[in-house]
């Protein structure tokens, strides 16, 4: 059979560029014509005699792939996994656009075709007898055309009257609490009804899952708005809420509805196991609802494919008064693509998509339940497409290493900004699983996994979920330590008060938050707060320099905290009273090189005015042992050749920490620097075996959490043997004299030398084991 030479030109083009647009290769002189088209005037591509489909879809093909400029690696985005079916789906809006040129009565024979056709498969897919279908872009439009087809049938004098009918008997929707966010105002802006013209129903509190609505208080406030001269018109159910997947009792609320005349609306994920052979009696009360939303586009896989709204109504007049039905043949091919793909995949291919989401659901849900550190919060074990699970502080407090006891305070917010931590990784370490952070009002924040919105979207398949789960089983051993140790860190800071201060921020997922506080006696407002941030940075930059596996880091990006340091997430081996020992050495030794920095000038000044002091001494001391004779140029020569004069005149060494001039008697008569202490190691180095990284206690069995994890892990240090660690932290040295030739004192402190001390400083230079030859000048 011959096809249209135009519908199978549609098809080849549409693979040609489904082909330039998906491979990923760039044509360089796609590259040259995007920069050409980038810098012309305007109107810029407009110009001329316009450009080829080639060169348009390589442009296409460029912004679709080239990332944001001044990145400095590519983003990480979840791309939609188009196999066949996605092909289909998008081959029917390029048919959609050709049919729409045919003539009038032909485009209304194959329209209809197209909307009985696909109307059937859905009502018979999804046991939806007897049912009509309104196609639509935005899923929630379908429910308003239903709610104007309710107010039509209810009031009947609503076609010639319009909105004046309505102010002798307000109608009234009713809503679950824990329904789509927005929907409720989203239909009273769209009809035109007042805000008090939605009832939000809450959910059970005792009785039943959290997240059903309660029945027996939504027949409370039914009869309370009729009694009040109101009129029940519409109740909106979910089977699958949008946040935990719970279903509500929708046989219960049905009979409701039927003895209050009102219309039955459900909508939920779960909705997609209709198609199953084997549901469950919750959902199968669905098919008994007055109209129902499904988005096949996402359970499918299917890109750009509108949803569809199914509803029982015997009046076509009333339907098409609320826009339900349409007229317009062109309207009607909202459904193609719907159409082509439900044919490709057959009904076969729709139910092993189906079922292999929840098949997935599954393999998860056994795999959290083997972890004691996770609490899942799921509706039907046996049979729940939506898995929400979250870290739990009671079930780790047991196997953590640190202590717990008395910490209550924000006790939720802590646990609200972990889970939210772990669901952003596994976002990172796993995005082909498709889980997602939630935020409930009575779980708080969860990971929620639900593969019917994402499965065939990305793809997912077994081996992803294995991953997650591995993933999960690294992560949570880090969470569990860093929960308990955080009330360590609190009070190890605490014992280092004034100089540390423990700032309390319940929405950072680590340790803690610390800030060193520089004395500040006698400073104004002003002067403090830039001493303090400047310490405190300077902190930050050396604790992050330091070779350990913990990240410091200036807390969360839009944090009420400042001028502090946060530690992230460690691992259970982690000596808590060396890290905070360290951050306050590390402080200390911050503030004292700021204060000797800012004395340096008067102590320059000072020290050069004592040493020209001591200058004019010493040559007034050495004018008179010498004698007179000794200063004449030739006199002297010989008298010292004859008679040698050993000079009892010292040289002097300028401390710059101590602010004085020292001799250095001492330092040439035994050929060392005398009474100078050795650096102490801290107790970081002193502690480290060969190889371990600091703030470790020995002999810890536990290893460094894996490196998948997003908290920035520093390498382990190679080739340093048993040497400490470049981070460890040495104390303030003593006050002691240094001498000029020595190496290690100019690296630890700037020496100022007399002229006195030069003669001195040549005999330092001889050789060791021979006696310095006096000198005279």
């Amino acid at each position: 059979m011959m096809l249209d030479r135009t519908l199978a030109q549609v098809g080849r083009n549409l693979s040609d560029a489904m082909r330039i647009l998906g491979d990923g290769q760039r044509d360089p002189e796609a590259g040259e014509e995007r920069w050409r088209l980038g810098r012309t005037s305007i109107p810029g591509p407009l110009q001329g005699d316009g450009q080829d489909v080639a060169a348009i879809l390589h442009l296409v093909h460029n912004l679709i792939h080239d990332e944001d400029e001044g990145e400095d690696k590519p983003s990480q985005h979840r791309m939609q996994n188009v196999g066949e079916q996605g092909h289909m789906a998008l081959l029917g809006h390029s048919l959609a656009a050709y049919i729409s040129v045919l003539d009038r009565e032909r485009l209304r024979k194959l329209t209809t075709r197209i909307l009985s056709d696909t109307t059937l498969w859905l009502c018979r897919l999804f046991r939806y007898e007897n049912g009509s279908a309104y196609f639509h872009e935005d899923d929630r439009d379908g429910l308003v055309k239903v709610c104007r087809l309710v107010i039509n049938a209810r009031y009947e004098e609503y076609a010639s009257e319009g909105y004046a009918v309505l102010s002798s008997k307000q109608p009234i929707i009713y809503q679950s609490a824990s329904g789509r966010p927005g929907l409720g105002q989203h239909l009273c802006s769209q009809l035109g009804l007042p805000l008090s013209s939605l009832c939000t129903v809450p959910c059970n509190t005792v009785f039943g899952s959290q997240h059903q609505m309660d029945v027996a208080l939504l027949d409370t406030l039914i009869k309370e708005d009729i009694e009040a001269g109101k009129l029940p018109l519409l109740l909106i159910v979910n089977a699958g809420t949008p946040g935990a997947g719970h279903t509500d009792k929708l046989a219960r609320l049905k009979d409701v509805c039927d003895q209050y005349s009102m219309w039955l609306h459900v909508e939920g994920v779960n909705l997609a196991t209709l198609a199953l052979a084997q549901v469950t009696s919750a959902i199968m009360a669905a098919t008994r609802s007055d109209s129902m939303t499904l988005t096949p586009g996402q359970w499918l896989g299917l890109p750009a494919v509108t949803a569809v709204t199914l509803y029982r109504h015997e009046d076509p007049a009333l339907s098409l008064a609320a826009g339900l039905t349409c007229s317009q043949p062109v309207a009607r091919l909202r459904a193609l693509p719907l159409w082509l793909s439900l044919q490709y995949l057959g009904h076969n291919g729709i139910v092993q998509k189906i079922r292999h989401a929840t098949a997935l659901s599954q393999q998860l849900l056994q795999k959290l339940k083997a972890m004691t550190s996770i609490k899942t919060s799921v509706e039907d074990e046996l049979s729940s497409p939506v898995v929400l699970f979250k870290f739990s502080q009671e079930t780790s407090a047991a196997s953590s290493g640190g202590s717990v006891e008395g910490y209550c305070e924000g006790e939720r917010e802590v646990q609200d900004a972990f889970n939210r931590w772990l669901g952003e990784q596994l976002v990172q370490l796993v995005p082909s699983s498709g889980v997602d952070v939630v935020e409930l009002e009575d779980e708080g924040t969860c990971v929620r996994f639900s593969p019917l919105l994402t499965a065939a979207v990305l793809g997912t398949q077994q081996e992803n979920v294995e991953e997650l789960a591995e993933k999960l089983t690294q992560l949570l051993p880090v969470m569990c330590s860093t929960m308990g140790l955080r009330q360590d860190f609190r009070e190890e800071i605490h014992r280092h008060s004034p100089s540390l201060t423990y700032i309390q921020d319940l929405s950072w997922p680590g340790l803690g938050a610390v800030r060193y506080e520089p004395q500040t006696e006698g400073m104004d407002e002003s002067r403090r707060k830039q001493q303090l941030e400047k310490i405190n940075a300077e902190l930050l930059k050396k604790l992050q320099d330091l070779d350990a596996d913990i990240v410091f880091s200036t807390g969360p990006e839009f944090g009420t905290e400042e001028h502090c340091v946060f530690v992230g997430m460690v691992t259970e081996d982690v000596d808590v009273s060396e890290l905070v020992e360290t951050v306050a050495a590390l402080g200390r030794d911050i503030e004292e090189s700021g204060r000797l920095l800012e004395n340096m000038t008067e102590v320059v000044r000072r020290g050069i005015l004592e040493a020209e002091q001591q200058l004019q001494l010493a040559n007034e001391e050495k004018l008179m042992e010498e004698g007179m004779l000794r200063q004449l140029p030739l006199v002297g020569s010989v008298l010292n050749w004859f008679s040698p004069f050993q000079s009892s005149i010292k040289g002097r060494t300028f401390n710059l920490a101590a602010g004085s001039l020292d001799s250095t008697e001492g330092t040439y008569s035994t050929k060392a620097q005398t009474g100078r202490p050795s650096l102490q190691e801290t107790p970081t180095s002193s502690k480290k075996l060969p190889g371990q990284r600091l703030f470790r206690r020995s002999g810890a069995g536990s290893e460094s959490f894996s490196e998948t994890s997003s908290v920035g892990q520093a390498e382990e240090p190679t080739g340093r043997g048993g040497s400490t660690p470049s981070g460890s932290v040495h104390p303030p040295a003593e006050e002691t004299a240094h001498t000029a030739g020595d190496e290690e004192s100019r690296e630890s402190s700037l020496q100022v030398h007399t002229p006195v001390e030069e003669e001195v400083t040549s005999e330092e230079r001889q050789p060791e084991g021979q006696e310095a030859e006096p000198s005279g000048t």
